[in-house]
């Protein structure tokens, strides 16, 4: 019969091997997350919030909702395409009755009404502009027409070419290169070099509107931020740069994003848009807000989104990680039912998030604590038990302000445009480069992110912009450009500012 050892006894194999299980248990759950991530089915990924929050409907509810949301979305879409009408005569030939052959025939009705949808090719066009010129009897006064309106003083290319260079790599994603080629097919000749120093001369002009986009975006009392990574071009090799994001959400329901380029991801960049503002910031557990959340700035809340994620890639070695994702799935819940219920943002949102989010919280509060003794410090279970620990206060700030989110998702899904053109079209040129990338970025993205065609708006607004006064400078943001462009008849378009 084994020796018992006394409590106080050390012995240093014993503390090797526990060093060594944490190890093992670290590396097999790297291993099983590699392995699902390069091999697992799609459904083993972590699963959306929404979907897991639907999954106890009756699917064939869901069904019969998801298609009617698809056919109001195909109707609302068909009302706005632009529409053509086109007759279709009876042949002279065909022109008599099939029953007495009397060819006095009448029409019936408005005729036969079908519906095709047809591609049209787009294309460029070059347009020659002939400017009148007239001349006084006296021989001494000469009277010219105006000129047509130019984004740069005799430049070649209007402001609907300028603004689909932009809207094609920032809303497409699609290397200049490539539209370089697209443009030559359709008759223009075009090099690379040429679109890329007209993306530049628009973010050059659009730099006031940018900027104050970004000032607004920082006056805010909320604000979502996050950021990734983008290879900069350098001597012989490449660098790493940061695209940055912050937005916000106005009283009125509208969504602002701004972009901004850095070559490092110090905390330089969130003190340079959010230093000396204050309200709230949602942002994921990186130290390097802490210079505007600490120690006074803003209030720092944090995400749940990030707490579930670490949870789920523990449960290949620890399944009483399960546990935590039903706590956290329970709060999500909360909030489903505020969004039916219409009550969002509302004093009855906050008595919901009292009533039934505090007692989950509290609940799982007491499971991190019973939980945390259990597990090595290094394992994937004690490290998300450790993240959830150590954020606990900046992830329980929404239970008591309903302007604030559970997570941080909005700011992540703000940057996966930049995501998508960092895979297509892989570095950015210089500093100055990101910049200006940033810079469309913003405006584009808060068209998308409020309906309004960017290519539209932005056409207008590289005119507009170089002769509103800059005191004004706010209402040619995509939000208050499309309330006024709504106040406007549309046969009159809006004329630019004196």
């Amino acid at each position: 019969m084994p020796r018992e050892l006394p409590q106080d006894h050390f012995c240093p194999w014993c503390e090797e091997a526990e060093e060594l299980r944490e190890r093992m248990t670290s590396l097999e759950s790297k291993m099983a997350a590699l392995e699902r991530r390069v091999f697992g089915k799609k459904t083993e990924k972590l699963p959306p919030v929404v979907g897991e929050l639907r999954g106890a409907e009756d699917s064939a509810a869901r069904a019969e909702s998801a298609k009617k949301k698809r056919q109001e979305r195909a109707t609302r879409k068909a009302e706005e395409a632009p529409a053509r009408e086109i007759r279709h005569a009876v042949p002279a030939q065909e022109r008599h009755c099939p029953a007495c052959g009397s060819g006095d025939l009448k029409p019936l009705g408005k005729g036969r009404t079908s519906v095709l949808y047809e591609y049209v090719p787009a294309r460029f066009e070059k347009q020659v502009h002939v400017q009148e010129v007239l001349a006084c009897a006296c021989g001494r006064g000469v009277v010219t027409a105006p000129p047509p309106a130019r984004v740069v003083g005799r430049g070649e290319y209007g402001p609907g070419f300028f603004s689909h260079v932009v809207t094609s790599k920032c809303a497409d994603a699609m290397p200049l290169h490539r539209l370089a080629q697209r443009v030559e097919r359709s008759g223009v000749p075009m090099s690379s070099s040429t679109l890329t120093d007209l993306f530049h001369q628009a973010a050059s002009m659009l730099l006031p509107l940018s900027t104050h986009l970004l000032q607004v975006i920082a006056a805010a009392d909320v604000v979502w931020a996050d950021e990734t990574p983008v290879r900069v071009l350098d001597v012989k090799k490449t660098r790493q740069g940061y695209l940055w994001t912050f937005l916000t959400q106005t009283p009125q329901g509208e969504w602002l994003l701004g972009y901004r380029f850095s070559l490092g991801r110090a905390s330089a960049t969130p003190k340079s848009v959010l230093g000396g503002t204050r309200g709230a910031l949602v942002v994921d557990a990186y130290t390097g807000y802490n210079a505007v959340t600490l120690p006074e700035g803003r209030v720092r809340v944090g995400c749940w989104a990030h707490v579930r994620r670490r949870f789920f890639d523990a449960l290949a070695t620890a399944p009483e990680a399960r546990e935590a994702l039903d706590f956290i799935l329970a709060l999500y819940r909360v909030e489903a039912l505020a969004r039916d219920a219409g009550v969002v943002r509302t004093e009855a949102h906050r008595e919901l998030r009292q009533q039934q989010s505090l007692p989950v919280l509290a609940r799982l509060r007491d499971w991190l604590e019973e939980q945390t003794p259990r597990h090595p410090p290094k394992g994937p279970l004690g490290q998300a038990l450790s993240y959830a620990r150590k954020q606990w206060d900046a992830l329980t700030r929404f239970a008591s302000d309903v302007r604030l989110p559970l997570d941080n998702n909005r700011s992540e899904a703000a940057l996966r445009k930049a995501a998508l053109g960092r895979k297509n079209f892989l570095v950015v040129g210089h500093e100055a480069a990101g910049e200006n990338l940033a810079g469309l970025y913003a405006l584009v993205a808060t068209c998308e992110a409020n309906q309004l065609n960017p290519e539209t708006y932005l056409a207008d607004v590289l005119l507009r912009v170089q002769t509103h006064p800059h005191s004004r400078i706010g209402e040619l943001l995509p939000h208050e450009w499309r309330r006024r462009r709504a106040a406007d008849p549309p046969e009159s378009p809006l004329q630019p500012s004196p």
